[in-house]
C-alpha cells in the first residue's frame, strides 16, 4: 500500500507564493507587490500586481518616488489589490479571500470591503505606522473583514523555469 506524501504545501503558502510570484510581473523598481483572490473553496479568481494601467507605457510614465506630483509613479500606478479585483470577470467576489505581499493601503481597503471580500491575508506590513495603513486597518476591522499576517513556514521552494 501507497501513502500520499506528507511534504506538499498547505493552502497558505500556495495562495502567498502565488502573490508574491504575481508580484515579480512588476516592473517598479522598487516596490514589487502581488495579490491573489481565492473562493471560499480554495479556487485561484483573479491575481493582481502593481503597475500602470492598460495604454499607459511602463516606458513612457515614471517610475520616481519623489518630486513633482506629475512626474512620479504615485498618480499613475495601479496598486495590485485592487488589479485583481478589477481583473476579475466571473461576477461576485463575496466572501472571498485576499492574499497579498504588502498590507493594503487606505485606497484599497475601501475597494476591497466594496468587492465583498471577508479575509485579508498579507506578508509585510513594513507602513504599519503610516496613516494610510492606520486608515486601512480602521475600515476593514469597522466592516467586519478580518485580517491576518501570513505565517512564515521557512519552507524554500526552487522553481527552475
Amino acid at each position: 500500500m501507497s501513502f500520499k506524501r506528507e511534504d506538499y504545501i498547505n493552502w497558505d503558502e500556495y495562495f502567498m507564493g502565488i502573490a508574491i510570484l504575481s508580484g515579480m510581473r512588476s516592473k517598479d523598481p522598487n516596490t514589487q507587490v502581488g495579490a491573489c483572490i481565492v473562493s471560499q473553496d480554495n479556487k485561484i479568481l483573479s491575481m493582481g500586481y502593481n503597475g500602470f494601467p492598460r495604454g499607459c507605457s511602463d516606458d513612457e510614465f515614471p517610475w520616481n518616488r519623489d518630486g513633482d506630483p506629475l512626474d512620479n509613479k504615485y498618480f499613475y500606478t495601479t496598486h495590485s489589490e485592487l488589479n485583481a479585483i478589477l481583473n476579475y470577470r466571473g461576477g461576485s467576489l463575496e466572501g472571498s479571500k485576499l492574499y497579498v505581499s504588502l498590507f493594503p493601503c487606505n485606497e484599497c481597503a475601501k475597494a476591497i470591503i466594496q468587492s465583498g471580500i471577508t479575509e485579508v491575508i498579507y506578508d509585510s506590513d513594513k507602513y504599519e505606522n503610516t496613516p494610510s495603513v492606520i486608515a486601512s486597518k480602521r475600515m476593514l476591522s469597522a466592516s467586519g473583514i478580518k485580517f491576518r499576517k501570513y505565517e512564515h513556514s521557512g519552507r524554500k521552494i526552487e522553481i527552475e523555469l
